[in-house]
Formats: structure tokens, C-alpha cells, sequence
């Protein structure tokens, strides 16, 4: 039998509770949801009023992988959907996860959760910005660190503050805070960063993706500032074959470089010692133009 859960009100079907989905730690489906109810606090902050795309990996990271934008199949009346703009003249609904009743769906589906840069009553307008440092082998994040603190303190001299999270995979993510700002725009400036990294830090740096440059340089992807594209929200679990999670560091573990793999078990203890790292994104007190 399918056990039934009520969440804030919301009566929930939990499936295959007992499934392993990331066989390397043997984290079973109904540990994660544990993960998502006892982190709801954090994540949905991030997750607030932004639509969502969903990476589902419904059979482990090993199966079937799949990008999902559309409200799917089943959705409960109650799970708020917003119109989205897919061209001038068309629009689709997309997922609103604002609450922890629908945050407990989501994860049941078995999802890695992805936003915008922009929130929902404002699309295409950025409240933030994100450059996905990717090394490409035999770089590692040790590289990627590198390459975070030189955009911090690059980003400082034109007034902007800058935060960061691993990616929940090989790479770190640097986040910044800004006045709504088009999306545009701020993809452009993040594309002038990432050149201009390239010419000051040849031997570490590629604004480019260009597969044949990758190996030993960080890839400074700055597309994901563009509205069309996502990003892994901050404390999302990735597809992996351990439970990692994109997880916010400090400055100062980023510039030791070490242990920065973050799983489902070593999140609760990182929120107690230091709270949402990430608030600062939301922090309207934070913010600042784009020059």
C-alpha cells in the first residue's frame, strides 16, 4: 500500500520509499525526502516565486535522465503553476515551489531542482548572477577556487559582492546579488568577465567551451545568465552516485581547497554552524547595480 502523508494540510502518496537511488552510499528514496523536510527552511527561500525546470532521475543516476519544464503529469491542483514566456508571442506554465507541501511532491518525483535567474512576476529581469566554474580534466576544483577568488575580487572592484556554492558535482557556482537587472545585460557583462579572466589567466581561464581547449583550465560558463537558461538551486541533491548537493562554502574553505564534497548528512550540521551562507542573495540590502 501506498503510505499517505499529510504536509501542511496536503495529503501526499509517497512511492518506493525503500528504493535505492544512489547506489554508492545506498540513499534510499525516503531518505531524501528526509533530506528536503528537514532542510525545507533553506532551500525554499531559494526556490521562492522562481519557476522551476526539473531534471528527473526517477530510477537512480544510472537510468533514465530527463529535463522536464511542463508541470507533469499528476500535478495536484494545488501546486502553483506561473506563465512563462517561451517566445514573443507564446507562453508555458512551469512549476512554483513555495511551500513545503509541494516541495515533499517535487522531491517524490525525484528531481534535481533548477531556476531561473529571474523570479516569476519579473521574467527575464535578474535579481542575480552566476558564473558555473566547469574544470576540465586534469583540472579540479582546486582550479576551480582559483578562479572563484579571482572573480571575487574582480566583481569587488566594480562594487559587486559575491558568494559561492559547490555544484554538487566537479565544479564551484559564484553567485552575486543585483538590482533588477534585464537578463541581457547581465549576461553580457558576465561574458566580459569571463573574457577578460581568460586574458589575464590564460594557463587556468576559457570564456569558451570548445571541448578541444578544456583540458586543465576552468571553463567560466557565463550562458546561464541568459533567461532561457537554469541553474541548480542552491541545496538541490544532484543525479550522482553519491547523494551530493550543491552546497553553499565559505570564502575560507574555498581558499583551502579541501573537502569541498557536501552530502545529504553534512548539510543539517553546515545550516546549524552557519546558517543559510546564501541569505545575502535574497538580501535586498545586498544588492547592487550592475555596472
Amino acid at each position: 500500500m501506498t503510505p499517505i502523508t499529510e504536509v501542511e494540510g496536503r495529503r501526499l502518496a509517497l512511492t518506493n520509499l525503500e528504493k535505492v537511488l544512489h547506489p554508492a552510499t545506498g540513499t534510499t528514496k525516503g531518505e531524501i525526502l528526509h533530506y528536503y523536510a528537514t532542510t525545507a527552511g533553506a532551500i525554499l527561500t531559494h526556490l521562492h516565486n522562481r519557476p522551476l525546470s526539473f531534471l528527473r532521475y526517477p530510477d537512480g543516476p544510472d537510468g533514465q535522465l530527463f529535463f522536464t519544464k511542463n508541470p507533469p503529469p499528476g500535478t495536484p491542483s494545488w501546486v502553483r503553476t506561473v506563465a512563462v514566456p517561451r517566445s514573443e508571442d507564446k507562453h508555458a506554465h512551469q512549476v512554483v515551489v513555495d511551500d513545503l507541501a509541494s516541495l515533499i511532491w517535487a522531491a517524490n518525483l525525484v528531481v534535481e531542482f533548477h531556476t531561473p535567474q529571474w523570479q516569476a512576476d519579473e521574467p527575464g529581469i535578474a535579481d542575480r548572477m552566476v558564473f558555473d566554474l566547469d574544470p576540465g580534466t586534469p583540472a579540479t576544483i582546486v582550479e576551480c577556487c582559483a578562479v572563484a577568488l579571482w572573480l571575487r575580487e574582480r566583481l569587488a572592484a566594480d562594487g559587486l559582492l559575491a558568494y559561492a556554492k559547490t555544484s554538487g558535482s566537479k565544479g564551484l557556482h559564484v553567485l552575486v546579488p543585483l538590482e533588477p537587472t534585464p537578463s541581457e545585460k547581465v549576461s553580457a557583462y558576465a561574458k566580459s568577465l569571463a573574457v577578460e579572466g581568460e586574458a589575464e589567466l590564460p594557463g587556468l581561464i576559457l570564456h569558451r567551451m570548445t571541448r578541444s581547449l578544456r583540458p586543465g583550465k576552468v571553463f567560466v560558463d557565463h550562458s546561464q545568465n541568459s533567461a532561457k537558461k537554469t541553474t541548480a538551486t542552491p541545496y538541490t541533491l544532484r543525479a550522482r552516485t553519491e547523494p551530493t548537493v550543491s552546497a553553499p562554502v565559505t570564502w575560507e574553505e574555498v581558499e583551502a581547497h579541501e573537502n569541498l564534497v557536501f552530502r545529504i548528512g553534512d548539510i543539517g550540521p553546515r545550516l546549524e554552524r552557519y546558517g543559510d551562507l546564501l541569505g545575502p542573495l535574497i538580501n535586498l540590502n545586498r544588492a547592487r547595480p550592475l555596472p
